[in-house]
């Protein structure tokens, strides 16, 4: 598969696809996904629906006018193609995975599940072409999956910082609102990591010298993000926090990135740049 062109230009119209899908189902459920979490009594995730929608929904169009790109790039047999068409993949993955947690927790269709399936192909479909290798695929995937929970580390307290906010007359009575705090800055910490595991996997697949401290900063972003809130979540609920899978998983990561076989293994990958 490495260097197929031809296969490239059908994983770059799955991209197209992808990205057209996207806007469409994002812009056909948004209302009803928002109005149901509303009647539900769910106001504040109402209100965070309104927001990460309309920002998949950028992202997610913008990959698929990548693809585009990516697509022409196929044609003229360019050899950056197999690259540029891995970050649309990642980003129509996202924009296609998280919509499904609020539809489906509204009890609504998940139409989204096509545009993450089609991006997944693509995403695999693309480091075959690019002739990526097995150990590197397989870091990055798990990069990915930490990727995606670190961004859903961000949205949960785009709804919790509402429901703990106080008004004026409030904070005289119950003037406690470090956790208010807490979430608005860890919200943006969490997304900040999101996009650290992203450049981390791009830097991977271009055999960057420095994709080790970029994975290094991801993981530690991503355990600052989550940690803090998973612990506190636990307190409040009594029960395991979904808080807690990313910084987990990210832990995870940064272990076997320090270790030396590890950092081995992507010298020996990035060499390969170097010899070609």
């Amino acid at each position: 598969m490495k260097n197929n062109h031809k296969l490239g230009v059908v994983f770059a119209v799955l991209g197209i696809v992808a990205g057209i899908l996207c806007l469409y189902f994002i812009a056909d459920t948004y209302n009803a996904v928002i109005h149901t979490h509303f009647n539900a009594g769910d106001w504040e995730e109402s209100n965070t629906v309104r927001f990460v929608y309309a920002v998949l929904g950028w992202l997610g169009t913008a990959a698929g006018a990548l693809s585009a790109a990516v697509l022409w790039g196929f044609i003229k047999e360019q050899d950056w193609a197999w690259f540029w068409g891995a970050v649309a993949a990642t980003i129509l993955l996202l924009a296609g995975f998280f919509p499904m947690i609020p539809a489906a927790d509204s009890g609504l269709p998940v139409p989204t599940m096509w545009v993450f399936l089609l991006a997944a192909v693509m995403w695999f479909g693309m480091l075959f072409v690019g002739g990526v290798s097995g150990k590197i695929i397989t870091l990055t995937f798990i990069a990915g999956l930490a990727y995606v929970l670190t961004f859903i580390d961000g949205v949960a307290p785009i709804s919790k910082f509402q429901t703990t906010f106080q008004s004026a007359e409030s904070f005289v009575q119950n003037p406690n609102t470090f956790w208010n705090g807490m979430y608005v800055i860890l919200q943006q910490v969490s997304w900040w990591g999101a996009t650290a595991w992203a450049i981390f996997i791009f830097a991977a697949l271009k055999q960057k010298s420095w994709v080790v401290p970029m994975g290094v900063f991801a993981a530690i972003m991503s355990m600052i993000g989550g940690y803090p809130m998973g612990i506190h979540n636990v307190a409040e609920v009594q029960r395991f926090s979904m808080f807690l899978p990313a910084p987990i998983l990210s832990t995870g990561l940064l272990i076997y990135l320090l270790l030396p076989s590890t950092q081995k293994m992507l010298e020996n990958w990035n060499s390969k740049r170097l010899q070609s």
